[in-house]
């Protein structure tokens, strides 16, 4: 668990770089950091209609951006949604919301969370760490960008495989160890420029 006065921007960021990145999960992510074009959003909500309206702040300020300074956005919400099946109840919420904007088939959400857990898997399966997240985070994605990387990769279907292969040589150990890193990273960068939470808004 993140320690109380963690930075949720560093520790999430610390998160892509060493597990989404470093350990290639989305072979899609890393020219999106290397571009700088990742936004890392902190919503202070305590209840769940706040975050929907920050939800659709972030959905229309992504759809209005320029994808060469704004490609995609990570938000992060860590005082509501701390329970899985909540915040797995709630994407039906988030999707609706996206709909209602007009915004579908252009945007996609793509969710994480500390806890993620795929249906029909134990609480433990190594294979629930490629969604799990240091904080409940929605990830918002344009379409046409998914669609071009999809069609620049040789073998779509083949990194969720990929990705279990790399966890399951990891192991829950060398995960925790990780999240570990992860954290001594946060702990390290938050005093430093362009490290500290991007609020909603």
């Amino acid at each position: 668990m993140p320690e109380p006065d963690t930075d949720p921007v560093a520790l999430t960021r610390a998160w892509v770089e060493r597990a989404v990145v470093g350990l290639n999960l989305c072979p899609f992510a890393r020219a999106t950091t290397a571009k700088a074009s990742l936004r890392f959003a902190v919503c202070q909500a305590g209840d769940s209609e706040s975050l929907l309206a920050d939800l659709c702040t972030e959905l229309e300020r992504l759809a209005g951006a320029d994808p060469a300074t704004l490609e995609t956005t990570l938000l992060i919400h860590p005082h509501v949604l701390n329970d899985f099946t909540e915040f797995n109840d709630f994407l039906d919420r988030a999707d609706a919301a996206l709909c209602k904007l007009g915004l579908e088939g252009v945007i996609q959400l793509a969710s994480f969370h500390p806890d993620y857990r795929f249906a029909g898997t134990e609480a433990d399966d190594i294979g629930n760490a490629t969604n799990r997240s240091p904080y409940p985070t929605l990830h918002l994605l344009r379409e046409d960008s998914i669609d071009r990387a999809v069609a620049a990769f040789a073998a779509p279907e083949a990194i969720f495989e990929a990705n279990i292969r790399t966890l399951e040589a990891l192991g829950n150990e060398g995960w925790a160890r990780l999240q570990a890193e992860c954290r001594s990273d946060a702990r390290e960068s938050a005093s430093s420029a362009g490290q500290s939470a991007t609020g909603v808004g």
